[in-house]
């Protein structure tokens, strides 16, 4: 079980929009907002985004998010290119995690690798 996951960005506010962008039509929302650190999540803070003055290092590997089907997978994923973020895999099925699988894939501002997927449990 996550408790929670802490990201390192480099500029917290194009990653807010990011984040933003691609949480909303995943039913989440800021629960922390601060100078240094935004958190998001549903009720409780999961997501962390935090500014230290340096770049995050490559080959992070990615989050993964969930999304209640397939229209959230889309919107987010369009929320996220709309708001700072590139394209990693366009929404689709990924039937090599099962026959429900269905999800996206975002590079974030900093290039961190962000997956949206509902069906998969």
């Amino acid at each position: 079980m996550i408790d929670h996951i802490g990201l390192e960005v480099s500029d917290l506010a194009r990653s807010a929009a990011f984040y933003d962008a691609v949480f909303h039509p995943l039913g989440g929302r800021r629960i922390v907002d601060s100078p240094v650190a935004i958190a998001y999540g549903i009720h409780e803070a999961r997501l962390w985004i935090v500014a230290r003055d340096r770049r995050p290092g490559p080959g992070f590997g990615h989050v993964a998010l969930t999304a209640s089907g397939r229209p959230a997978v889309h919107a987010a994923y369009e929320g996220g290119l709309a708001h700072g973020g590139r394209d990693a895999g366009p929404p689709g099925p990924r039937h090599a995690y099962g026959p429900r699988y269905f999800a996206a894939y975002l590079l974030d501002p900093d290039g961190l690798r962000v997956e949206v997927v509902s069906g998969a449990h």
